[in-house]
């Protein structure tokens, strides 16, 4: 089965997230249409996504919400799971771990990482706090795969190399420093600053017309 691109990825995520809001609901159907709007894409570009897992509606009444919502983590998620380690327990990685562990079940959060001696041994949503100088050795027994920084500026660099030298296979970098890893690691960059300027300028933009 061909590696799916990037976007597509992307967009199934958020279509995940949405028709898993949907079931809440009681929603048991939806068009194509329906979830582009939801998206604020296309409908030719929802079912183009669609199409590469396979699926089709159920033409009178739409996709069945329960139903692509499977499908749709066949696809993406591995059927065994992937360990997950934060490093840097500031405010923002405390708040990365109570959000994100459990929100995906294949997805767990099973260490954390700081070079803070009073961190040491805490918990967080469950999770325990490792000094970073075990990071090879932990990363080891718990077999983790993904690493997520958000560690000041100053130790970006530094993180990403240990964590790929130990293994790590992907990375989702929370600061704003670009790294540079091998391209076997999977590397995803979500910088702040930028997404809030985005949002400022169509603000700007929209209050001068």
């Amino acid at each position: 089965m061909d590696t799916l691109p990037g976007k597509t990825v992307e967009r199934l995520s958020q279509y995940r997230r949405r028709l898993l809001n949907l079931m809440e609901d009681n929603v048991e159907y939806i068009f194509s249409h329906e979830l582009a709007e939801i998206i604020q894409i296309s409908a030719v570009q929802v079912r183009r996504d669609l199409m590469l897992l396979g699926f089709s509606s159920v033409h009178r009444k739409g996709y069945p919400v329960e139903n692509l919502i499977d499908v749709i983590g066949q696809r993406l998620d591995d059927e065994k799971g992937q360990n997950v380690a934060i490093v840097g327990m500031g405010n923002l990685g405390t708040a990365l771990a109570s959000y994100l562990n459990g929100i995906r079940p294949k997805l767990r959060i099973v260490a954390l990482f700081d070079i803070d001696k009073r961190k040491e041994g805490m918990e967080i949503a469950g999770v325990k706090c490792y000094p970073f100088s075990e990071l090879r050795k932990v990363i080891k027994s718990k077999r983790i795969s993904i690493g997520v920084i958000t560690v000041p500026q100053t130790s970006a660099k530094k993180v990403a190399s240990q964590l790929v030298k130990n293994g790590i296979r992907g990375i989702v970098n929370f600061t704003h420093i670009p790294l540079n890893v091998p391209s076997n690691v999977s590397l995803e960059e979500y910088d702040m600053i930028t997404s809030l300027e985005k949002v400022a300028y169509f603000v700007k933009e929209d209050q001068d017309k």
